[in-house]
């Protein structure tokens, strides 16, 4: 799917995934399409993401998500123009999930939700902004979203008691359900 992609998704990719011991990670800068999938373990948590770096500028494997505090993980794909939060990090994604951390009292959803409306407000345009976060509990996922819906839009799949979120469907196309846009919900 990375490769396929009309907007290119080469300049790195990471997952997460949980075991009993936590959060385990990988991040590489080469293109998920070069790399071995079959080094990985089996888990019944993991999120996976395939960087687009903005205006392709700060292409560095510390740059590729997941990011972690190492009770969460977050994943972002958007853009965002005329941000103003104030908040840690190097690229506007690691501030986005600082700025979200800031209003976390044990509810990711309710964090990330408050966090989402407050950022739409102070950003002179959301061309989208998806973002899944997760503590190995309690997972959330937000799409917003104001062009490009067969780009950004979210899809959801129940398959074999396993829920499946994805920006595309895939191994076949039966079975997923669109998400609306302007949705947070629990995942």
């Amino acid at each position: 799917m990375s490769r396929n992609s009309r907007e290119f998704q080469g300049h790195g990719w990471g997952c997460a995934w949980r075991t009993d011991d936590g959060w385990q990670q990988y991040h590489d800068i080469h293109p998920i399409w070069e790399d071995d999938l079959n080094q990985f373990d089996s888990t019944r948590l993991l999120l996976v993401h395939a960087r687009s770096a903005f205006r392709d500028e700060g292409i560095v494997v510390e740059n590729n998500m997941p990011f972690s505090d190492g009770e969460s993980v977050f994943i972002f794909n958007g853009e965002l123009r005329g941000v103003r939060i104030k908040s840690e990090g190097r690229i506007g994604a690691e501030k986005i999930y600082n700025y979200i951390r800031r209003f976390d009292q044990g509810d990711k959803c309710a964090a990330t939700a408050k966090a989402v409306e407050i950022i739409k407000k102070r950003s002179s345009y959301v061309r989208a902004m998806n973002i899944i976060l997760s503590d190995g509990t309690q997972s959330c996922l937000s799409t917003s979203y104001c062009e490009d819906t067969d780009y950004f839009q979210m899809h959801q799949k129940h398959e074999q008691g396993l829920h499946l979120v994805c920006s595309q469907p895939f191994a076949g196309d039966q079975g997923w359900t669109r998400i609306d846009n302007n949705t947070t919900i629990e995942l």
